[in-house]
């Protein structure tokens, strides 16, 4: 970059400006960085607690459809499973997290209505029919806790590299930058000194010359 700047000192100027701008930028991600980086850990635990709900109550869950099609038979268990129609809905919000934005989602309360009538159904299967219900709010929390981890997960990789690019690539150029213009003006001063110093010399050479003519004029005068 040095070789491509010109050495004025309003290139310095500008350059010290770029560099305290990038530095600025660089403290920024990083404060930015560390603040996702304790929202990542933090959030990690949710989603360890989500997935060990969800295998708790899938367990239980096909244990109760286990029992169901042993008690009322698997012809009427995925029968009864086929009949259900009923909407899922979620209420998903998207929140900025230091500038991510990541899903909220709001599970909502199960209905306690069966999709199916309860007459002539065993009570296995409508405890197999609840416990899966228990199943979709877990898959629910799941995911909601680990795409949120995932989009975090990406933005601390993308804030890092950008945070290298400023340290070691831009902020080292730009330093580069002033040392090369600091350089060139620094020789260019000493040759001005070092040309001030020689004109300086010549006319107080003229200027002995001319007092020493002037002398020997005047004595010559006063020897007529």
């Amino acid at each position: 970059m040095a070789g491509q700047i010109s050495p004025t000192r309003s290139a310095l100027l500008a350059s010290k400006a770029s560099l305290k701008t990038a530095s600025g930028g660089a403290d920024l991600l990083k404060r930015k960085r560390d603040a996702l980086i304790g929202e990542f850990f933090a959030l990690v635990k949710d989603a360890l607690a989500a997935r060990e709900q969800l295998s708790g109550v899938s367990k239980g869950a096909y244990t109760s459809l286990f029992g169901a099609k042993a008690w009322d038979s698997p012809e009427a268990v995925e029968s009864l499973s086929l009949a259900g129609s009923s909407d899922y809905r979620i209420d998903m919000q998207i929140e900025n997290l230091y500038g991510v934005k990541v899903p909220k989602i709001n599970v909502p309360e199960r209905t306690q209505a069966s999709s199916f009538s309860p007459i002539n159904v065993g009570a296995r299967t409508i405890q197999a029919s609840t416990d899966f219900g228990g199943v979709l709010e877990a898959i629910v929390k799941v995911a909601g806790t680990e795409t949120k981890l995932r989009r975090i997960g990406e933005e601390i990789k993308k804030t890092s590299r950008r945070v290298n690019a400023l340290e070691q690539v831009v902020i080292p150029g730009i330093q580069d930058d002033i040392r090369f213009i600091r350089s060139v003006l620094d020789q260019r001063e000493r040759e001005a000194g070092f040309t001030q110093k020689k004109i300086k010399a010549k006319i107080e050479a003229k200027n002995k010359e001319a007092r020493a003519a002037q002398a020997a004029t005047s004595h010559g005068s006063a020897a007529d």
